[in-house]
């Protein structure tokens, strides 16, 4: 895709490290580094749109190996997309990434993306009517709602009661967290032209606004708790880049599904004294921006009532693009900025 020009966004410098140490195992990692609920340090990594193609399937136990070679790493987000937009959803490729997903040595946090089932109408992904695909989906991954991946562990909260059980909320470090299904392909309003359809159908539309009034819900719920137990962030992750930087004159047609969660985001975030970061994936390209800051023209493309300076936005890369990287997050204890960033060269 070409580069926008009429989006402009203000791309930070990071340093990079490299992963060191041994692997831990489950056990020993439960033992050196247990949960902190007292506000003190806390590190969790986030990626996403991987793994994305043949040869990073292969790689992908390595990758992960990694990861769970840092001492420091303690969760763990998928931002969704574990298989290329032009491969295939069947069985066997989901069950094998649900496999790999058992060797994190940390709790795994996943929130679908659009290649698991929205696309997968597409002839190369198979044909497959994308509403049976996130049903594969569900009882794949989130057999158990409420408890993470990787080394599983409770006291999530998730929408089960909204048949949604893939949106979690959970506080960790002083910083509330919500995983928000919010996915690429304008939410799954885009047409199914591998079935031979000129607009979204009449079951796409009524999936996509349950999917995402849930969404916004978590939101809202993700932000009452932070107000109430007087925390100091909030922490939003999601797969769709709804404020695409590599989207040469974004059609608003394009992005109409998200309207109803970027309002909420200006709501929610004017309504909240502390930082603000919305981690996606989709565009594959690290970014960080204020796309909902006093200015930007995505409030005026979103037809939006209000401004969010307090809303950092995060893309962390795709797999895509070369080696993996993954992104290393500390959460600190003191300070006005809460979050830092590091980026993780892939194993």
């Amino acid at each position: 895709m070409q580069r926008s020009h009429a989006f402009p966004v203000t791309t930070l410098a990071l340093g990079v490290t490299l992963t060191l140490g041994a692997v831990l195992t489950p056990q020993a990692r439960a033992a050196t580094t247990p949960e902190r609920a007292d506000g003190s340090a806390y590190t969790f990594a986030v990626i996403g749109d991987v793994p994305y193609g043949s040869t990073d399937e292969q790689h992908f136990p390595a990758f992960v190996a990694g990861i769970n070679a840092d001492p420091d790493v303690r969760t763990v987000t998928h931002l969704g997309d574990i298989k290329s937009g032009s491969t295939t959803c069947d069985d066997a490729r989901f069950e094998r990434v649900r496999s790999e997903f058992d060797l994190f040595a940390d709790p795994l946090v996943y929130t679908p993306g659009d290649n698991e089932w929205t696309d997968c109408h597409r002839a190369n992904n198979g044909g497959y009517q994308p509403l049976e695909r996130l049903a594969k989906v569900r009882s794949l991954f989130f057999s158990r709602p409420g408890h993470t991946l990787g080394r599983s562990t409770g006291g999530l909260h998730a929408q089960t009661d909204r048949g949604i059980p893939e949106n979690v909320r959970y506080v960790r470090a002083g910083v509330s967290f919500a995983t928000l299904h919010v996915v690429g392909s304008n939410d799954d309003l885009a047409p199914w032209t591998g079935v031979g359809n000129a607009a979204a159908t009449d079951q796409q539309v009524a999936e996509e606004r349950h999917r995402m009034a849930a969404a916004v819900a978590n939101v809202r719920a993700a932000f009452e708790v932070a107000r109430r137990d007087g925390l100091r962030a909030v922490v939003l992750q999601q797969q769709a880049d709804m404020f695409d930087p590599t989207v040469t004159d974004p059609k608003p047609s394009d992005y109409s599904a998200f309207r109803p969660l970027v309002q909420a985001l200006v709501d929610e975030s004017r309504g909240f004294a502390g930082p603000v970061y919305l981690f996606n994936g989709d565009s594959h390209r690290f970014n960080q921006d204020r796309p909902l800051a006093q200015g930007s023209p995505w409030l005026s493309f979103y037809g939006a009532r209000g401004a969010a300076d307090n809303l950092r936005r995060i893309t962390v890369d795709g797999s895509d693009l070369g080696e993996a990287d993954w992104l290393k997050v500390s959460v600190h204890p003191h300070g006005s900025e809460v979050l830092s960033f590091e980026k993780v060269p892939g194993a």
